[in-house]
C-alpha cells in the first residue's frame, strides 16, 4: 500500500490544484460571456426604441420616455432603465432604479461630469460599460442630427451570474474529485498488473504474436490505422492544407481522380447567347444561384457543362453536336447544349420541374400540380440529358455530377448506361419530410432515380434526414443510419449533407468600382442624395423568396419610424422568372401593386420608399448594388442554401452593410452574425431594418468580418474538393471489392 500512496497521493494533489485552476478560469470566462450578452441586449433595446425615445425628448413628453423604460423593465430584460440630460436633469426612470445612480454620478462613469464641456460630449460615441459587484451598467449617448442630447443608462442584475458561477465552481470540483478517485483506482490496477508482466503480454498481441492461445490484435490495429488515414484523407478534403482555391481543386482533382474531367448535367447553361435588337449576338448569365456555384468549379477542374440550349443565338455559336467552348476568350471547358421542342419545355420544365416538384419541395402555400402528360415529358427529357452525358464520357468510369430537380431520373439513367460511372447528385432545394412528399404520385419513380446516384447530396442534415425518412416509408430498401446510406437492390448510394456556398475571392468584386464609387454611382442613378439610406434585395422573381413579406416590412418599418420616410429607399430587383406559369405572372401583378401601394402611401416629391426593378441585371450592377447598400433583406420562406446572403458578403470588401437573413434558409444556419428573422413577422423583420439602420460601424465591421471569414475558409472549391474526395473513396472502394470478387471467381 505504502507504493501505491507514493503514485496515488501525488496525482490527488495535482487533479485539486487542476480543479481549482479550472474553476477560476471557467469562472472568468462565464462572467466575460454574460457581461457581452447583456451589453448586447442593451444595444438591442436601445437601437430599437431610439427613434421613439428621441421623438419624445423633443417634444418633451418625458412621461412617455418613461414608459418605454418601464416596458423595457417590466419585461425583465434589464434591472431598470434611466435617462439623463446634458445639464445632469433626469429625464425618465423606470421604478427600480437604484437612488445612488444619480445623473452626475452617471455622467462622471461615462466620462463627461462637466455639461459645459462640449468637446467631451462631441468624442464620447461609444457605449460605457461599468461593473460595479452583480451590478452592471451599460451607459449610451443619445444622439441625433449630430448633437448629443443626453444619455440612457441600463442596469443589469447580474446576480445570476454569481448563481452560476458557484454551480460552476461545485460541478468542477466534484468532477475532479472523481476523476481522482478513478485516476488512483487505475494508477493501483496498472501498478498490479505491472508485477505480473501485464505490459510484455499486450506489446506481444500487439505485435499479433500469440500469447496463452490467442490470436493477437494485429487486425485491431491494421483497423485502426485505416482508420487514421481515413481521417486524414477527411481532414485534407475538409480544409486543413491551407486555403481553398482554384489550383487546389485542380490538383486534388488530379491526385485523387487522376485529372479526370468533370460531365456536369444541369438544366441552365452557364453562358447564353442572345440576339439583341440590333442583330448582334450578346453572353448573358443567367440569374441563378446553380450557375454562380458551379461556373468557377467548371473553370478550375475542366470538363463537359451538359445544358439546356435556351438563348436565342445558342444553336448557331455551337458545333453541330451541340458543343461551345466556354467562358469567351478564356475557353477552359465546353458546354454541350440539349436542344428541346417547346411541348418538351413546356412539359418538363414548366410542368413538372417547376408547377410539380418545385412547389411540393418549397413549403410556401402554393399547390403543386401533376399532370401525366408532364410526366411524360419529363422522362423524355431526363433520358436525353442522360445519353447526352454519356456521349460525353471519355473513359468507362466516368465522373457525372447531376444538379437539381429537374433531373431526378438521370442518375439510374447513366447508371444503367454505364455501370462503373461514378454519379454524383446534388438536389438544391429543399427536401421535405416524408408526409408531405407523399402528395407526389411518382414519389418511387423519382426517389429509385436518385438512387442510382454513388453519392446524393444536400444542403442540410434535416434535408438528408427527411429523404432517408421518405425512402423508409415509400420503398424497399435498407437504411443504413449509422453510414447515412441506402441499400437498393445491391448497390450503396451515400446521402450527405454538402453546404454550398460561392467562390473566394469573388471575381465579380475585382470587376467593379471601389464601394465608395459604387455608391455614388447608384445613388445617382436613383436620384437620392449621397446620405441617403439605401435597402437592397435580390432575387428571382419567385414566390419562394418572399418579396411581397420583405416589401411589407418596409411599409412597417416607416410607419413605426416616421423619421426614415425620405431618407430610406429599399430597391429590390427582382430578375423574371418562369413567365408562362400563371403562378409567376400573378406573383408579378402582386408585387408590383405592393409597391405601387407603398409609394402612393409614403412616397414625397421625388422620392420613393421602393424602387422596383422587374428587369435582368447582368453580375457587375447586381454588385455595384450589393457594395453601394447599407443592407441587404433575404427574407426566403424556404429555401435550400440562398446564395444571394453570401455574394453580398463576399461583395463587403469594406466590411460595412449589415445582412438581414431570414431563419427559414440553409444560409441562417452558418451566417449567424446576420440579423436572423422570421419573414412572417413584420413587426420582427420592421425592428431588424432599424436595428441594421442604427448598427455603428464597428459593430457592422465585426460581424461583417466573422461571415468573411467563414465564406473563405468554406467556400465553393472546398464544397467540391468535399464531394470529390468522398467520390474518389468510393470510387477506390468499389475497385477493390470489384477486383476481390473477380479473383474469386476465378477460382
Amino acid at each position: 500500500m505504502s507504493r501505491a500512496a507514493r503514485f496515488v497521493l501525488p496525482l490527488v494533489v495535482v487533479l485539486g490544484l487542476m480543479a481549482w485552476i479550472a474553476s477560476l478560469v471557467a469562472n472568468s470566462v462565464t462572467r466575460r460571456w454574460f457581461e457581452k450578452d447583456v451589453q448586447v441586449r442593451a444595444h438591442g433595446a436601445f437601437a430599437v426604441s431610439r427613434q421613439a425615445v428621441i421623438h419624445h425628448w423633443r417634444s418633451g413628453r418625458r412621461q412617455a420616455v418613461g414608459r418605454i423604460f418601464e416596458g423595457m423593465a417590466h419585461d425583465r430584460l434589464f434591472l431598470a432603465v434611466a435617462a439623463c440630460s446634458r445639464d445632469g436633469t433626469p429625464v425618465a426612470r423606470s421604478p427600480r432604479t437604484p437612488a445612488q445612480l444619480t445623473c452626475r454620478k452617471l455622467a462622471t462613469m461615462a466620462g463627461v461630469p462637466r455639461p459645459a464641456d462640449e468637446a467631451a460630449w462631441r468624442a464620447w460615441t461609444r457605449a460605457v460599460a461599468v461593473h460595479e459587484g452583480n451590478v452592471d451598467l451599460t451607459i449610451l449617448p443619445l444622439r441625433d442630427r449630430g448633437q448629443t442630447l443626453g444619455m440612457v443608462a441600463f442596469v443589469h442584475d447580474m446576480s445570476f451570474a454569481a448563481e452560476r458561477e458557484a454551480a460552476t465552481e461545485s460541478f468542477y470540483l466534484a468532477a475532479f474529485a472523481i476523476l481522482a478517485l478513478a485516476a488512483a483506482g487505475f494508477t493501483v490496477l496498472v501498478g498490479t498488473l505491472s508485477e505480473r508482466r501485464w505490459i510484455t503480454q499486450v506489446r506481444g498481441l500487439l505485435r499479433g504474436d500469440p500469447v496463452d492461445g490467442a490470436a493477437g490484435f494485429g487486425p485491431i490495429v491494421r483497423d485502426f490505422r485505416e482508420l487514421v488515414a481515413r481521417v486524414q484523407a477527411e481532414a485534407e478534403s475538409a480544409g486543413g492544407a491551407g486555403a481553398w482555391t482554384p489550383e487546389r481543386l485542380r490538383q486534388l482533382v488530379g491526385r485523387h481522380l487522376s485529372g479526370e474531367k468533370i460531365i456536369i448535367v444541369a438544366n441552365r447553361e452557364p453562358y447564353i447567347h442572345e440576339r439583341g435588337a440590333g442583330g448582334e449576338i450578346e453572353v448573358l448569365h443567367p440569374a441563378s444561384g446553380l450557375v454562380t456555384a458551379l461556373e468557377p468549379i467548371m473553370r478550375a477542374c475542366s470538363g463537359v457543362w451538359v445544358g439546356h440550349g435556351s438563348g436565342s443565338a445558342d444553336r448557331e455559336t455551337a458545333d453541330s453536336q451541340g458543343r461551345v467552348a466556354v467562358p469567351p476568350g478564356e475557353e477552359s471547358y465546353a458546354i454541350r447544349r440539349v436542344w428541346l421542342g417547346p411541348d418538351e419545355e413546356r412539359g418538363y420544365y414548366e410542368g413538372f420541374a417547376n408547377e410539380g416538384l418545385w412547389p411540393l419541395c418549397h413549403i410556401a402555400h402554393t399547390r403543386p400540380i401533376f399532370r401525366g402528360e408532364d410526366w411524360m415529358h419529363y422522362q423524355r427529357v431526363n433520358r436525353k440529358f442522360a445519353a447526352a452525358a454519356c456521349a460525353e464520357a471519355t473513359s468507362d468510369e466516368p465522373i457525372v455530377f447531376v444538379q437539381d430537380y429537374h433531373f431526378a431520373l438521370v442518375p439510374r439513367l447513366v447508371r444503367a448506361r454505364e455501370p462503373r460511372a461514378t454519379v454524383l447528385a446534388f438536389w438544391h432545394i429543399p427536401w421535405p419530410n416524408s408526409e408531405h412528399f407523399g402528395i407526389c404520385p411518382l414519389r418511387y419513380e423519382i426517389m429509385e432515380g436518385l438512387l442510382g446516384s454513388s453519392i446524393l447530396g444536400f444542403q442540410t442534415q434535416l434535408h438528408c434526414n427527411n429523404f432517408l425518412d421518405a425512402v423508409d416509408r415509400y420503398m424497399e430498401a435498407r437504411i443504413d443510419r449509422e453510414r447515412q446510406a441506402v441499400v437498393y437492390q445491391g448497390r450503396v448510394t451515400l446521402v450527405r449533407p454538402y453546404p454550398i456556398s460561392v467562390e473566394w475571392p469573388i471575381r465579380w468584386v475585382q470587376a467593379v468600382p471601389s464601394v465608395d464609387e459604387c455608391r455614388r454611382e447608384v445613388l445617382g442613378e436613383l436620384g437620392l442624395p449621397p446620405d441617403a439610406i439605401l435597402g437592397l434585395g435580390v432575387d428571382r422573381l419567385d414566390y419562394t423568396k418572399g418579396i411581397e413579406e420583405r416589401l411589407r416590412a418596409v411599409e412597417r418599418l416607416l410607419e413605426r419610424f416616421p423619421a426614415l420616410r425620405g431618407r430610406f429607399t429599399f430597391v429590390q430587383i427582382a430578375a423574371p422568372s418562369r413567365t408562362p406559369i400563371e403562378r409567376y405572372r400573378e406573383l408579378r401583378r402582386q408585387v408590383e401593386a405592393l409597391a405601387a401601394s407603398i409609394n402612393a402611401r409614403f412616397g414625397s416629391g421625388s422620392w420613393h420608399p421602393v424602387v422596383l426593378r422587374c428587369e435582368h441585371h447582368e453580375p457587375p450592377r447586381v454588385f455595384r448594388h450589393y457594395r453601394a447598400a447599407d443592407l441587404c433583406y433575404v427574407s426566403s420562406l424556404h429555401d435550400g442554401m440562398n446564395l444571394v446572403a453570401k455574394e453580398f458578403v463576399a461583395a463587403r470588401d469594406d466590411e460595412r452593410g449589415v445582412l438581414i437573413l431570414s431563419h427559414f434558409t440553409g444560409a441562417a444556419r452558418e451566417l449567424t452574425e446576420a440579423l436572423v428573422v422570421n419573414p412572417y413577422d413584420l413587426e420582427q423583420a420592421s425592428a431588424a431594418l432599424a436595428a441594421a439602420i442604427a448598427m455603428p460601424a464597428d459593430e457592422q465591421a465585426e460581424r461583417m468580418r466573422s461571415m468573411r471569414a467563414f465564406l473563405a475558409d468554406f467556400n465553393v472549391y472546398r464544397w467540391a474538393g468535399r464531394i470529390l474526395v468522398d467520390a474518389a473513396r468510393l470510387r477506390q472502394r468499389y475497385r477493390f471489392s470489384s477486383s476481390a470478387l473477380e479473383r474469386a471467381s476465378v477460382r
